[in-house]
């Protein structure tokens, strides 16, 4: 489902595999390129600057987002797991059996009151797009932005003004709603549920015949299947992938970053250097990966300065504050 909201959606058992790609029926072709056999003697140095000149050049033309938890976190909610503030450790109150219980289909048909409780804590439209995501935005408006792949539910990318066809939430979000096993729930009711507590989950419940929960994706659960008839696509068409504020801990959404051609550059924006486990080569001098410890809304910000995108990004901003201020 998701990590970083929502990086936990898969099947739980999924977790520790950095292969699962092999063994999925969408990808019966797909295989991870030798990139280190493929990439030149000497490769540039991937950073903030390196990634702003090929935006103001306008050589990267396809380019992929693929964000976590650390997109979010600036619009305060929480991330899944930073140790003293991610959600995982502040559950105690729920009484849980383990933390990722709360998004774990089996438990939740023995005992949902946990999520639901947590769902009218998460439910959009309590928080506001970040910097980050409305860089996301400014890719779209210049034609150059492929696809936002998301492991967040919080849905502010579209929020942001990012077009629904470019935004793909491996991990599902409250776009929709369903019952468990069974069709689907408009929204607009299981958003009043939310809002009215354990009385109004019970009727929701009850008038649909089962238990009733937004279109996130449990452990337990597949992903939708459009997450990979457009991760086989795009991947390989991609010529610039960002990869912000997630741990690249969950599959198969961490797997994703292999399967761009070698050669493309990828840059990881986040606080602590992750992804050698799914192929990320920091240290190769002929490796086209880089990475920025820092804060995504603080870089992403840099990279529109250096790109000479200020003023367009500043519209952006100016326009996301006055629509705060209604």
């Amino acid at each position: 489902m998701h990590e970083d909201p929502g990086g936990q959606g898969f099947c739980a058992k999924m977790l520790s595999c950095t292969s699962c790609f092999s063994h999925l029926p969408w990808l019966p072709s797909w295989r991870q390129p030798s990139r280190a056999t493929k990439m030149r003697a000497a490769a540039p140095r991937v950073d903030v600057k390196y990634v702003a000149d090929l935006l103001a050049s306008g050589k990267a033309q396809r380019i992929i987002i693929m964000c976590g938890a650390g997109v979010s976190t600036s619009a305060n909610i929480p991330d899944f797991r930073s140790p003293g503030t991610g959600l995982y450790d502040n559950l105690q109150s729920y009484g849980l059996p383990f933390a990722e219980a709360i998004f774990d289909i089996e438990y939740f048909a023995q005992n949902p009151k946990p999520f639901y409780r947590l769902c009218k804590e998460l439910w959009p439209g309590r928080y506001s797009p970040t910097a980050a995501h409305r860089f996301i935005r400014l890719l779209e408006k210049k034609g150059i932005l492929l696809r936002c792949f998301t492991q967040n539910i919080d849905s502010l990318e579209t929020a942001a003004g990012v077009s629904v066809d470019k935004v793909v939430a491996a991990h599902g979000n409250f776009d929709g709603a369903r019952v468990v096993g069974g069709g689907a729930v408009p929204i607009e009711e299981v958003k009043f549920a939310a809002e009215t507590g354990d009385e109004g989950w019970r009727k929701l419940n009850k008038k649909y015949g089962g238990l009733v929960k937004p279109n996130i994706v449990f452990f337990g659960e597949p992903l939708p299947r459009r997450f990979f008839e457009l991760a086989r696509h795009d991947f390989p068409n991609c010529d610039l992938l960002l990869i912000m504020g997630t741990s690249l801990v969950v599959q198969p959404f961490a797997g994703l970053v292999g399967h761009v051609n070698a050669g493309t550059p990828r840059l990881l924006i986040n606080r602590d250097r992750v992804g050698e486990n799914v192929g990320l080569d920091f240290t190769s001098p002929s490796s086209t990966d880089g990475f920025v410890s820092a804060d995504c809304d603080e870089t992403v910000r840099e990279i529109v300065r250096l790109a000479g995108w200020q003023a367009e990004f500043d519209a952006l901003e100016s326009a996301a504050d006055a629509k705060g201020r209604i």
